[in-house]
């Protein structure tokens, strides 16, 4: 596998001090090669104006580095609840993202599936389908396309396997502008056991079996998880320190589904131990 083969390693990165000083300084430490965001509290429905500023040097380093950047959306974000203000909130707070991430040159804004929430399931994919299908119109040529996360597996959560990619997919038509992040932790946790013989490559069968899948992969979360597989808890633990291990991210990393997708860690700790499991990947990505 060639250097411009191989998938670029990044980091979601924490942006005290502006999107484009903080953020920056913070990827550069970690030795990132990709970088995710938030554009707004990731925990609240307030909206974010953001700094003209610091978007645009945002935007220019991106540019002129080619460096991978992806937006995160509000975890609050549930397009597919019965609840009408908690719809009419998430299509606000998904908008503002895509917005916010064409502003800073983003390739794509990241958003969990979403649940039922005690309601219908085929409901609420019908809920999905009305709130998302006019934002995939409405993007612009050259923005962010929308990147779909499943979830962990917890409650009514809409996709919990791979599988359930196929479903949620149909309901948007196949919309060319709708992509897939895939997260480690989310897969293991959801009973893809990524851990044992031959896991990760069943994994990714199974995705490019799923009607409609093929070639939507744009986007890896790279976490190691807290718990075994199967406990439908999200709770992420640095590489190769938690129930996964190194070598599911080593197969990952080689895997031709994912050989040439960024991959992005979103695991705890200081500076110091994102940086650690950055190079952790690195080397696994090295390895012949």
């Amino acid at each position: 596998m060639t250097e411009r083969q191989c998938p670029p390693i990044g980091v979601h990165a924490f942006a005290a001090g502006g999107l484009a000083r903080g953020a920056l300084r913070y990827a550069a430490g970690v030795g990132a090669e990709a970088m995710q965001v938030f554009v707004s509290n990731p925990r609240s429905w307030a909206l974010s104006p953001g700094d003209p500023g610091q978007d645009r040097a945002l935007r220019d380093h991106v540019a002129a580095a080619g460096l991978p950047l992806f937006v995160h959306a509000p975890y609050l974000i549930n397009v597919g609840s019965p609840d009408p203000l908690t719809r009419e909130r998430s299509i606000a707070s998904l908008a503002h993202s895509l917005r916010r991430g064409a502003e800073i040159g983003a390739r794509g804004v990241v958003v969990h599936t979403g649940s039922a929430a005690g309601g219908d399931r085929d409901t609420s994919l019908r809920h999905v389908r009305d709130g998302l299908l006019p934002l995939l119109d409405s993007l612009p040529d050259g923005g962010p396309d929308l990147l779909l996360e499943p979830m962990a597996g917890q409650g009514q959560q809409l996709c919990r396997r791979v599988g359930d990619l196929g479903p949620y997919l149909a309901g948007l038509g196949w919309h060319p502008r709708a992509a897939v992040c895939l997260d480690t932790c989310h897969l293991f946790a959801a009973g893809h056991d990524l851990a044992a013989p031959g896991g990760v490559a069943a994994a990714m069968d199974m995705l490019t079996a799923t009607p409609g899948t093929r070639g939507r992969l744009a986007l890896v979360h790279a976490n190691d998880s807290m718990d075994p597989c199967g406990s439908c808890r999200d709770r992420h633990q640095n590489i190769g320190k938690g129930q996964l291990g190194t070598a599911p991210f080593a197969e990952l990393l080689r895997h031709p589904v994912a050989s040439q997708v960024p991959f992005i860690v979103e695991t705890p700790g200081p500076e110091a131990a994102q940086a650690a499991d950055v190079a952790t990947l690195k080397r696994l990505r090295s390895r012949p």
